[in-house]
């Protein structure tokens, strides 16, 4: 039995638990939870716990349909909302009967993309700054999403509501092993912004879906709605989910070179070369939703062109320069990436993408150090500045054709994946919107 397992027994009985859940991801991103009692939980380590695989999105067929959750006892973490009843979750690997992984875990699909950059020898480390609207609620299908508060970016004002919701937020996510880094009122009414701290990719995906879970438990029990659609409102900014991106050679930040003139290695440069290379082949990915492309071709801060950039915020691949001689700080921030993106494919891809600039050395192209956005068609073509997908159907085509995305996610999750987005795409292209109506009816 290892330390870890040992741990997690000891903490059960210490602190009283009475409900263990056993947490993992569908293909889309969507957290699965089942309870177990603590009586049940050396069995769950031993054997894993069964389930039917066909009932979850994109993990197996009705005639293969048996999996079992393997809880991981290093995320193994009390839930703070749940005081009184003693309960606690553990993230778990999804296996076959036989003990292989299933090749429809979406963890494990980042843990293979991981293995890689291992190979190469590097460890993966991530950032995100998950921003994301408060509505006044209860909401109801049907309803009009109205913002709880009228703030604007960094405001620091008696905003009720909004700023107690970040405080109680960042103590629940404290108390669950999660460090946060920042928080602020973001630009739009409503809008906040969560940063966590850095850590292995692997962790922080763990982290991204515990943290949707703690933002809306805290709404819930405000009486708000909390809400990562990319974009709710039109006249305002979407929610995205700017990811800080590093790679580390033992100690050994591989992105940092105090002697370029963007303290640039080259394998940061390569990094970034494979990241505007594959960008329109994983944007179906890092922007999964029809709604995805309201905030990408929006404006408002978010990327709509593949290009970088040093502080131009315009890139869709930006080198921050807070701290240039730091080199632990050393890194790249991806803008396209949104808050309702399933994390363990997102950076599985954006891993992916990367090495690849690595393993073939691709050249880094001139930096954009213009507003993008405000550059005509012809200007970007000039300066070879291609757009991403403009929506949905143009994101699922190239993804199609990736070898890349592919190889990434290995063929059951692609398979699956590109035919949920195909329907969730021809079902949007049969919708009349209210903008037609608007438009239309009146004079046609």
């Amino acid at each position: 039995m290892s330390r870890q397992t040992e741990f997690v027994l000891r903490s059960i009985e210490e602190r009283n638990v009475h409900f263990v859940r056993l947490w993992f991801a569908d293909v889309l991103g969507s957290l699965k939870s089942v309870a177990i009692a603590p009586a049940e939980i050396e069995s769950a380590f031993a054997e894993g716990v069964g389930f039917d695989g066909s009932s979850i999105e994109g993990y197996a067929r009705v005639y293969e349909s048996d999996m079992v959750a393997h809880p991981d006892p290093s995320t193994f973490q009390m839930l703070p909302w749940r005081q009184g009843t003693g309960t606690a979750r553990m993230f778990c690997d999804i296996a076959n009967p036989d003990g292989t992984p299933s090749w429809a875990d979406p963890r494990y699909v980042l843990k293979r993309a991981m293995d890689k950059a291992a190979d190469m020898g590097f460890t993966f480390y991530a950032h995100p700054e998950i921003e994301f609207y408060l509505l006044k609620g209860p909401h109801h299908p049907g309803d009009s999403p109205e913002p709880l508060d009228n703030g604007g970016y960094f405001d620091h004002t008696t905003l009720g509501a909004g700023t107690d919701f970040r405080r109680d937020s960042i103590t629940m996510l404290e108390q669950m092993g999660i460090s946060v880094e920042f928080s602020h009122h973001e630009g739009a009414p409503g809008q906040h912004e969560i940063d966590l701290r850095y850590a292995d990719a692997l962790t922080m995906a763990d982290n991204i879906m515990t943290f949707r879970v703690v933002i809306r438990e805290v709404a819930s029990l405000k009486g708000i709605k909390a809400t990562f659609m990319p974009k709710p409102f039109s006249q305002c900014p979407g929610s995205g989910m700017h990811t800080h991106v590093s790679l580390f050679e033992g100690d050994e930040n591989a992105f940092f070179d105090p002697s370029d003139e963007a303290r640039l290695s080259p394998v940061a440069k390569h990094f970034i070369a494979g990241l505007l290379h594959h960008a329109p082949e994983i944007t179906a990915v890092t922007n999964q939703w029809v709604n995805s492309y309201r905030r990408i071709m929006g404006g408002g801060e978010a990327p709509a062109y593949i290009c970088w950039g040093r502080n131009n915020r315009s890139a869709l691949v930006r080198v921050p320069a807070y701290k240039p001689n730091k080199a632990s700080s050393a890194r790249v921030e991806v803008r396209s990436v949104d808050a309702a993106t399933n994390p363990y494919l997102a950076l599985a891809l954006i891993l992916a993408a990367g090495l690849s600039g690595i393993e073939h050395e691709w050249e880094l192209p001139e930096e954009a150090s213009d507003d993008v956005w405000s550059l005509s068609a012809r200007e970007r073509r000039a300066l070879g500045i291609d757009p991403l997908p403009k929506h949905l159907g143009q994101a699922i085509a190239l993804m199609e054709d990736s070898e890349l995305v592919a190889e990434t996610l290995g063929e059951h999750v692609f398979d699956y994946f590109l035919r949920n987005k195909k329907a969730e795409y021809e079902e949007y292209l049969g919708q009349v919107t209210q903008f037609e109506l608007d438009r239309y009816l009146p004079h046609l």
